[in-house]
């Protein structure tokens, strides 16, 4: 058994802090063209929304613009946006979906 352990110290004394990494916010836009049906599929597909948080998101993006569907490292966020831009291209749709500093 280690000295430190046998006198009761505190072994996790040293341990470092730990910085939590930034977080970055995805954000979907509204178009006049991509159908509901198709926001509410990428909403669940690639946020892991329910059906109903996929609706009331859409209804956001539709009322006010835009809307966030997921909050992630930097290095995610970027690719969850070119997933859903790249899908929404090979669909036929012009979704837009951002990522920025939370």
């Amino acid at each position: 058994m280690s000295e430190e352990r046998e006198s009761g110290a505190a072994v996790a004394e040293g341990k470092p802090r730990v910085k939590e990494p930034p977080r970055y916010v995805v954000l979907l836009h509204n178009d006049d063209y991509s159908t509901m049906e198709f926001v509410v599929e990428v909403l669940q597909r690639f946020f892991q929304k329910t059906e109903e948080q996929a609706v009331k998101l859409t209804l956001e993006i539709h009322t006010k613009g835009r809307a966030v569907a997921g909050i992630y490292t930097p290095e995610i966020a970027e690719a969850k946006a070119v997933q859903v831009v790249d899908t929404a291209r090979s669909r036929g749709f012009p979704l837009k979906a951002t990522a920025e500093p939370a």
